[in-house]
């Protein structure tokens, strides 16, 4: 491995060319200031190097430094050039001036050994305090997992260049459109939105630099250069919102101000709107405040019936929508048929992303959760390889693992159904030693043990004590976790007799989940609550199950703990 450092000025071109990985040899680079910086790919450094002087964008840039191997072909480097752009912009040293069209995950001869390789030149960045976090501090971190420059799969870039495709004739043309994008837990959804946000902004502020293999080019798109075009992403869940502001803070081109709740998108005109978690926006209700709700639907010229979907298709000529059906929780959410845009006055495309991207247990995991709960036919005791899917009998020994295994992995917590009261909603934030509080106020008391349930209803997945506390649905929709500690309440039971999985509303607490739900609507609920749970954990999945008729039937399905 050679990494040599040059200052960025013409005077040092030759010494590059000369160099023996100078010219006709695959290599990477990095150029930088003191904030900024560029990372490319290239098979002659010399050339390159000569380039980008020319460049204005990169007038500023007073270092340049090349990282060659003798094992190193065009496949590897662009493997580097993808993950360095990933770590590197969310390292936070540096706000990079790369754009994101064309960056693409592929497989090539021996990636792993180059996986290897890539730790090795993260060390070096450090040395020279061109890096300052370790890479696994970086994964976990949300800058990582909601970077606009995370390398697409075939599924998502193929999708991505479609709607790209289609928006921009319909800009062109000035017709209006809509995108619905379907994709279950962990397809990626989230980060397509994102990656698409990133490149609209960049065809208003910027020419995107797309990759000598990108496909990403269309027809008309320089004239959708041209426009001042207005874009906005939606996100309808308050925490995950918060979370992607901080994110857009940390990237070139992109504002905090471009995340909006739908509230907010009532008060502009946009050219295009992006919205994720589409599943979450609300029609009129079970609301906590019908009063804005209704001015809102007034102000657009829209009756009782309007929706949130309304008011952006109100305010927007383009809309984009990531969606999932089965991650619908309660009235509130509209109903999937409204996503069938029967009555829509413009185009409607419709895509699928299939590919699993979140739990290393893959489509068949997140299948098998689906067919379990939906009681379909099921293989007993699947293995999942090296995904970590366990039942416990004991639920301390399941809450004390997922403790153990964040002072690993991180990111690791404990979550559960509405099947309790928020007793300490309103209590003082103060904690013993232990993240309980100190009087001893519980929420949760399962056989002998008490717990309590998320103290921060914003960002509590990062907040200090989440940890030793349970979380429910909305503290936890949208997010990525390592390794994910379900309860399962016992609004969730089992009926020895009928052989069926059955809803005891009795014990479900969520007031506005509960009121107006028929019985059906209910169960539909309480069981997407659960796969969405369920499918939350990257590397595994533990599980304890309140209900003893519940628990033994699942014994059929899952591995036990002890097993």
């Amino acid at each position: 491995m050679k990494l040599i450092s040059k200052r960025f000025e013409q005077s040092k071109c030759e010494e590059v060319r000369r160099w023996q990985y100078g010219e006709n040899w695959p290599v990477v680079y990095i150029i930088h200031n003191s904030d900024e910086a560029y990372i490319g790919e290239t098979t002659s450094a010399f050339i390159r190097m000569s380039t980008h002087l020319k460049d204005v964008r990169r007038g500023d840039f007073r270092k340049i430094h090349f990282i060659a191997d003798t094992d190193f072909n065009k496949s590897a480097t662009l493997d580097i050039e993808s993950s360095l752009i990933k770590f590197m912009s969310a390292d936070g040293k540096f706000k990079l001036q790369n754009g994101n069209g064309g960056i693409q995950s592929h497989n090539y001869y021996h990636k792993d050994t180059y996986k290897e390789k890539f730790s090795i030149i993260w060390s070096l960045l450090r040395e020279l305090h061109l890096a300052e976090n370790e890479l696994i501090n970086i994964e976990n971190s949300d800058i990582f997992k909601y970077s606009p420059y995370k390398a697409l799969t075939t599924d998502q870039y193929f999708v991505a260049k479609s709607i790209l495709d289609d928006v921009v004739q319909n800009m062109v043309q000035n017709v209006s459109s809509v995108s619905i994008v379907d994709g279950g837990a962990g397809t990626g959804k989230t980060v397509l939105g994102i990656y698409l946000m990133k490149l609209f902004v960049d065809l208003v502020n910027v020419k995107p630099e797309f990759d000598d293999d990108s496909h990403m080019f269309i027809e008309g798109i320089e004239e959708v250069e041209k426009l001042n075009l207005k874009v906005g992403l939606v996100i309808p869940m308050k925490s995950l919102r918060k979370t992607i502001k901080k994110v857009f803070k940390k990237v070139k081109g992109l504002d905090d101000t471009m995340v909006i709740s739908p509230n907010e998108c009532v008060k502009d005109d946009y050219d295009l709107l992006i919205v994720d978690e589409a599943h979450r926006l609300r029609r009129r209700k079970n609301l906590v405040n019908y009063e804005v709700f209704d001015r809102n639907n007034i102000m657009l010229g829209l009756d009782a019936s309007g929706t949130e979907l309304d008011w952006i298709i109100k305010k927007s000529k383009q809309q984009i929508l990531f969606y999932d059906s089965y991650q619908t929780i309660k009235p509130t959410d509209i109903r999937p048929d409204r996503l069938l845009f029967e009555n829509y006055n413009g185009h409607v495309n419709h895509y699928r992303l299939e590919s699993q991207l979140r739990c290393l247990g893959g489509n068949d995991y997140v299948q098998y959760i689906f067919d379990l709960f939906h009681e379909n036919s099921l293989t007993k005791n699947t293995d999942f390889g090296i995904y970590d899917f366990k039942l416990f009998d004991d639920v301390k020994k399941m809450t004390d693992s997922i403790k153990k295994l964040n002072e690993t992995h991180g990111l690791c917590r404990n979550v559960a159904g509405y099947s309790w009261k928020w007793i300490t909603k309103d209590h003082p934030r103060d904690f013993n030693e232990s993240g309980g509080f100190l009087d001893g106020s519980i929420d949760i008391l399962i056989e002998d043990y008490g717990f309590i349930w998320n103290t921060k209803d914003v960002d509590w997945v990062n907040s200090k004590n989440a940890i030793n506390e349970i979380g429910c649905i909305h503290t936890i929709q949208g997010y990525d976790l390592n390794y994910t500690g379900v309860i399962i309440g016992n609004e969730l039971r089992y009926d020895k007799k009928t052989k069926k999985i059955y809803v005891d509303k009795e014990n479900y607490h969520d007031i506005n989940g509960l009121n107006t739900a028929t019985k059906i609507e209910l169960h539909e609920y309480i069981i997407n609550i659960y796969t969405t749970l369920l499918t939350r954990g990257i590397k595994g999945t533990y599980v304890y199950v309140c209900d003893p008729g519940l628990r033994e039937h699942l014994k059929k399905y899952i591995k036990r703990a002890n097993e």
